[in-house]
């Protein structure tokens, strides 16, 4: 595991045992997503309104902390601040408030609203004659809403080769409604499509530079709950748990050891 991403795991452990918030799994399904995004991408975390940046959106809105816990090994502002998450009054909310986190550029959190939020951005860009990028990440989750699909669509017919969509396949879902073939499903949309494993950096970033003429989806094949043993095995029991001193200990034991 890269190093990076095992400190932004650690840091999601313990501010979720310190703030009792954190959808821990589904944070660390997508730790190494959200770290090959800002190795690629075109930012500056000294200056988050640079108006030459790529754009990036949480749809998952949820994974709100591994979003923060990211932003902060990227620079943007200091770990020790992002301890107050969920507190009262605090600029890091269970979800993200563009107006509050530097580096946020949408407010998520009702599922299925940030791919649309990020192919008007897309649109918007290729109307201006702009060569920045848009990024999104979606989960698996989520696109039982149509609206996923709806924005899939406009993306598809207004050929936005500047989008790229990340899909969290970390099989969430496996109890309720799962979509067993979204590569597939997006290649019928009209996208592009790669198929990576979502915890290798190095197979990210090189889909994520990939050259394309139309939307491009980036499947992520990951495992909810990864770097820890007992977040894989019980995946649905820490859905919306926090760990308390003990099992915080145990827990970090587990992903140093891998």
């Amino acid at each position: 595991m890269n190093e990076t991403c095992r400190k932004i795991r650690a840091d999601i452990l313990s501010i979720s045992h310190t703030s009792g918030h954190g959808h821990i799994p589904t944070c660390f399904s997508v730790v190494e997503a959200l770290y090959a995004i800002y190795r690629v991408m075109r930012h500056r975390p000294e200056e988050p309104l640079w108006s030459e940046r790529d754009l990036f959106v949480l749809s998952k809105g949820h994974a709100a902390l591994g979003h923060y816990c990211t932003l902060a090994a990227c620079g943007y502002f200091p770990i020790e601040a992002v301890a107050a998450f969920g507190a009262f009054d605090s600029r890091f909310g269970c979800h993200a408030d563009r107006f509050k986190v530097p580096g946020v550029e949408a407010s998520t959190g009702s599922l299925g609203h940030g791919i649309g939020v990020a192919v008007g951005m897309a649109l918007a860009l290729k109307i201006q004659r702009s060569d920045r990028r848009v990024f999104t990440l979606v989960g698996d989750g989520e696109a039982n809403e149509g609206t996923v699909w709806e924005a899939v669509m406009v993306a598809v017919d207004q050929r936005l080769d500047r989008l790229t969509i990340l899909y969290d396949h970390n099989k969430s879902q496996r109890r309720c409604l799962q979509i067993p073939n979204p590569a597939e499903r997006f290649r019928a949309f009209g996208c592009t499509v790669s198929e990576v494993d979502g915890h290798d950096l190095q197979a990210l970033e090189t889909a994520l530079t990939r050259s394309v003429d139309r939307p491009h989806v980036v499947v992520l094949d990951t495992i909810k709950g990864h770097g820890c043993q007992t977040l894989c095995e019980e995946v649905f029991a820490w859905h919306r748990r926090s760990p308390d001193s003990a099992t915080l200990t145990r827990l970090m034991e587990e992903l140093h050891a891998g």
